[in-house]
């Protein structure tokens, strides 16, 4: 299984930025995927994870504010992020796992994409 994530960059607070995560190697449409981040000092925390049948869900902070979506026929996830403020500057990781198991024992990774907001 390989995650390749594109997309991050850095910007102004109130700006927005579109995260790319291109898998191959796995059933992408039978699979759990999701959207992680690790801001300085921090452990790893899930940002958004949708399930096999579609179903999405957010962390508090970023609900209103970032959109996960997903193409089944092409394997990728999308995190498109507006409004963005400073404490969203983390590293950004996509994973993808077995539904029903813990992500953060189980999952696959990409390699992270930093996102600075200043």
């Amino acid at each position: 299984v390989q995650l390749v994530e594109s997309g991050g960059g850095s910007v102004q607070a109130g700006g927005s930025l579109n995260l790319s995560c291109t898998t191959s190697g796995l059933t992408f449409s039978t699979y759990c995927v999701g959207s992680f981040r690790q801001r300085p000092g921090k452990e790893r925390e899930g940002v958004a994870g949708i399930e096999a049948d579609g179903y999405t869900t957010y962390t508090h902070s970023v609900k209103g504010r970032f959109t996960a979506s997903k193409d089944n026929a092409k394997g990728i996830l999308y995190l498109q992020m507006n409004n963005l403020k400073p404490e969203d500057t983390a590293m950004y990781y996509c994973a993808s796992w077995r539904c029903g198991v813990n992500p953060y024992s189980g999952a696959d990774w990409g390699q992270g994409t930093q996102v600075t907001v200043s």
